[in-house]
């Protein structure tokens, strides 16, 4: 297997471009076709939340390996954005925008500006479209004339600039994931002026099976397994309807996980008075304001308190993580150190300490153990080729040069992938 070192990416708003090697499709082929064969230009992309990079090696999942030995595999895995949370990271990939930019910072958020709070449980928040900024790929593509069809992909459940995708599901867990395959084969069986050329889908099992019962735990294992299973029956879906080679798939994930344990844990009263504190989340990313605006005093008391729980001033926060100017990060933003959890009281964290188990995320994004997953095979992409791991948010333009289409500004860079396209 060969091995490619993409390029550095950069950090600064910029306006995108289209890859080179897009431009050379565009050239030979010519104008789209309108026969009912599926056009190789065909994107389908799943995410699988949770799925550690190191599952590959670990778990050895069969039809991953297979795609990861036949197309392109990032063996060291793909690098979350800050925070290594699920809605950041599914909107940046959605977007090719860093969390500042496009404004889900968190999954839990409070915008100071008009007072609403975001959760992701709520689904008042999930579905109001003034959370969500920049332009995700749908909407690129819905723009450009192509139809597009998410099931349960973040940001699609609200009309981003005013455009959803041509098809799409309200989040419900209890979907089997297997139907979810069957919807996307149903949308791939579509006559030619219906069928979607951009697919994207979520499974959420492995995220929610570890959390309860550990990064490793046999429950998790096991879901990593079904989660594969049912990947060979949309391989075999593709292959019964002799489009398997026709159709360009990812198969990505938004983060890592890593166990918790109860001799890792810390009470945010016992070095703060909490009544200075307006506190937006916690554990393992700490969002707090300053009750009477004394930043620096609270900065200063947390970072004496504890050598596990770093703590800055939101416009003092590392560059690497390129977070902290947008309004609705709070002023203050804690970090815990791998595998530690942060509670609000002693007495609540004394109260529960003996029900903390499982794994989470959230962690700082250079740890191996938040590493997420990519594959992609298809089409449009080389053949056993191993690349260097690269930020999420490159797949808005690597998607949006499978599709031949112009990227809306964002903070990519075209380069970073070209050379995984044929």
């Amino acid at each position: 297997m060969s091995r490619i070192t993409p390029a550095v990416a950069r950090g600064a708003l910029r306006p995108g471009v289209l890859l080179i090697i897009a431009l050379f499709f565009a050239s030979c082929t010519g104008p789209r076709s309108e026969s009912p064969e599926l056009s190789d230009h065909t994107v389908v992309v799943l995410s699988l939340d949770g799925f550690r990079a190191d599952y590959m090696e670990s778990i050895q999942p069969p039809n991953l390996v297979r795609l990861s030995e036949t197309g392109v595999y990032a063996e060291d895995g793909m690098m979350p954005v800050f925070p290594s949370l699920t809605f950041p990271n599914h909107y940046s990939m959605a977007t090719g925008l860093y969390p500042d930019h496009h404004g889900i910072t968190d999954n839990t958020m409070l915008d100071r500006e008009t007072g609403k709070r975001f959760s992701i449980h709520s689904r008042e928040a999930i579905e109001d479209p003034s959370w969500w900024g920049g332009e995700p790929i749908w909407v690129t593509a819905e723009n450009a004339g192509i139809t597009t069809a998410t099931f349960y992909w973040v940001g699609s459940e609200a009309p981003v600039k005013g455009v959803q995708p041509t098809y799409w599901r309200k989040f419900d867990a209890e979907v089997p994931e297997g139907d979810r395959v069957d919807q996307v084969l149903d949308w791939l069986d579509l006559p030619p002026d219906k069928r979607p050329q951009l697919i994207m889908f979520y499974f959420d099992s492995i995220d929610a099976i570890a959390h309860t019962s550990g990064a490793n735990a046999p429950e998790t294992v096991a879901a990593v397994l079904e989660a594969d299973r049912q990947i060979g029956h949309l391989l075999d879906g593709l292959q019964s309807r002799g489009i398997e080679d026709r159709v360009n798939l990812l198969v990505v994930s938004d983060h890592g996980m890593t166990d918790r344990s109860q001799d890792r844990v810390l009470a945010l009263d016992d070095y703060v008075d909490l009544e200075k504190l307006e506190i937006v989340t916690t554990t393992p990313i700490l969002g707090a304001n300053a009750v009477d605006g004394d930043v620096d005093g609270v900065v200063n008391m947390l970072k004496k308190a504890n050598t596990h729980l770093s703590v800055w001033r939101k416009e003092d926060l590392p560059e690497r993580f390129h977070y902290g100017w947008n309004p609705r990060i709070p002023d203050i933003v804690g970090l815990m150190d791998e595998g530690w959890t942060l509670y609000q009281t002693r007495s609540y964290m004394e109260e529960n300490l003996g029900r903390l188990r499982g794994a989470t995320h959230g962690y700082d994004p250079e740890l191996e153990s938040m590493r997420a997953l990519f594959v992609a095979r298809g089409p449009l992409f080389k053949s056993s080729v191993e690349i260097e791991p690269f930020e999420c948010l490159q797949i808005y333009d690597l998607v949006t040069s499978l599709l031949e289409i112009q990227p809306a500004p964002n903070d990519g860079d075209s380069s970073v992938l070209a050379t995984i396209v044929k």
